[in-house]
């Protein structure tokens, strides 16, 4: 039974509630500007370079083979596959990164300044009481 009352003090504990909300709302963030990514920014630029659609562009360095097969149906040569460097594809996950980048950093700058704009000034500590005066007259007449 102790185990389970641990395990519930360590699901609610608030730092992994956050974390979890934090999780899912950034995979929904990233579903969002994939999507712009994909269906704003990625063809403006196609449009731009001649209508060259980036996902689709790569270097082949090795081209597919079909399988061969003799009369009665037996593989002779196997199938290969292609081997290529898919850099437009590359491309298009940097925008994505990036655009991902600049609004997470521009979340945590806007909660810099809350904390800054919530943070008080430290306060100069007040004068000394009237007793404390009183007191200090007494100590430093007994001095003399």
């Amino acid at each position: 039974m102790g185990m389970i009352k641990e395990f519930k003090e360590f699901a609610v504990r608030g730092n992994l509630v956050d974390t979890a909300v934090a999780f899912v709302m950034g995979v929904s963030f990233g579903k969002i500007v994939t999507s712009f990514v994909d269906g704003i920014i990625m063809p403006l630029v196609g449009m731009l370079t001649g209508g060259v659609d980036f996902n689709d562009k790569k270097w082949v360095l090795q081209k597919s083979v079909d399988a061969v097969k003799d009369a009665t149906g037996n593989v002779v040569t196997p199938a290969i596959t292609e081997v290529s460097v898919k850099y437009g594809e590359f491309m298009t996950n940097l925008i994505d990164f990036i655009i991902v980048a600049f609004a997470v950093f521009m979340v945590i700058k806007a909660l810099n300044k809350l904390k800054k704009a919530e943070v008080p000034e430290p306060q100069t500590p007040p004068g000394p009481s009237e007793t404390e005066k009183l007191l200090a007259e007494i100590r430093d007449s007994l001095k003399k």
